[in-house]
């Protein structure tokens, strides 16, 4: 059987394209989520609230997890040793995500928020709260660019 070149051609693309898929798809839920270290005897509600049972040491059959503010989700962490010795820290986690767990692949401490001293911010794009795109080239003033983000207090 002879096969004319658009037929090998389409062969091909259809197995690049599958292979490519197949790649995609090993680990759909891999990313980097962060938050603060609790123990998981606590719920989002009191860990929004930071309520110190969340933080509390030594206490028996709980585990830790991390609890993303941003999304007010608590994840467990497994395996629980990177996170260890940092219950109350504030972190970056990167790994899998599995139901509520996160396979954790590494685990990093926040040490600082925002930039150093004359160091140049990084450009952006987001929305602002009338969901005009801004950039760093449209807030930009003659003396300098504040930018302050935060946390709209919902009680």
């Amino acid at each position: 059987m002879r096969m004319s070149f658009p037929a090998i051609c389409m062969v091909f693309f259809f197995l690049a394209f599958g292979l490519a898929l197949n790649g995609q798809s090993e680990h759909p839920n891999s990313g980097s989520w962060s938050g603060v270290i609790i123990n998981n005897n606590c719920t989002a509600e009191e860990a929004f609230a930071e309520a110190p049972k969340c933080t509390a040491k030594d206490v028996p059959d709980v585990k830790l997890a991390l609890y993303d503010d941003t999304t007010r989700q608590i994840y467990v962490l497994d395996p629980q040793d990177q996170a260890v010795g940092h219950l109350g820290d504030s972190m970056t986690l990167t790994g899998t995500l599995e139901g509520n767990t996160v396979h954790v692949a590494s685990l990093k401490m926040h040490t600082s928020i925002g930039l150093n001293v004359g160091e140049k911010a990084p450009d952006f794009s987001a929305r602002d709260q009338f969901g005009r795109q801004q950039t760093l080239e449209t807030l930009k003033g003659t003396k300098g660019t504040v930018l302050l983000f935060f946390r709209s207090a919902d009680w």
